[in-house]
């Protein structure tokens, strides 16, 4: 049984690895990275968060949820900040902490075991498995992920191209 629950996990962890680090940060990283600054922080209302501050509130949540919960360091994340921020920080800082943020997490990500997964933690009051972690983070990431394109889209009237091999098949060659 052992064996079979390190084999679950080894394939967890490579599949969130890979939906994190392999498709969504660098498809993200990429599209951000072909924006004005201007278009980074623009907003169409005060109930809406531009993409900068969604990048903010992105390597917030990573650092929170999976930096500092396994590696069991202080939580030190200011939330509210993330959304309140209006100065313009530039998109290449923005990009540079992100990376740098999941670069610690890939790290992270790839020393966990089982133990790690089934470990309880306590994190922003919540009661949860590290299994339970790693799972909020990607899911967590895809779907401001998805904001963030759907911004750019709307911005830049273009496609994105991140799915042309479906175009003509409908399936991936």
């Amino acid at each position: 049984m052992a064996e079979t629950n390190a084999e679950v996990a080894t394939l967890f962890v490579a599949f969130s690895r890979n939906e994190l680090l392999g498709k969504y940060w660098p498809r993200l990283r990429e599209t951000v990275a072909s924006l004005t600054g201007e278009q980074v922080w623009w907003r169409p209302n005060e109930a809406s968060n531009s993409i900068g501050n969604l990048l903010l509130h992105l390597n917030g949540n990573v650092t929170q949820w999976l930096v500092a919960s396994f590696n069991r360091e202080e939580d030190k994340r200011n939330r509210p900040q993330e959304f309140s921020e209006r100065d313009h920080i530039p998109v290449r800082e923005l990009l540079e902490r992100l990376g740098a943020t999941l670069a610690k997490a890939d790290a992270v990500l790839a020393r966990l075991t089982v133990a790690d997964l089934l470990a309880p933690y306590e994190i922003q009051g919540y009661h949860v498995h590290g299994l339970d972690a790693v799972y909020q983070v990607v899911e967590h990431f895809g779907l401001h992920y998805g904001q963030i394109l759907y911004i750019a889209k709307s911005l830049t009237s273009r496609d994105l191209g991140f799915y042309k091999e479906l175009n003509k098949t409908g399936r991936a060659s």
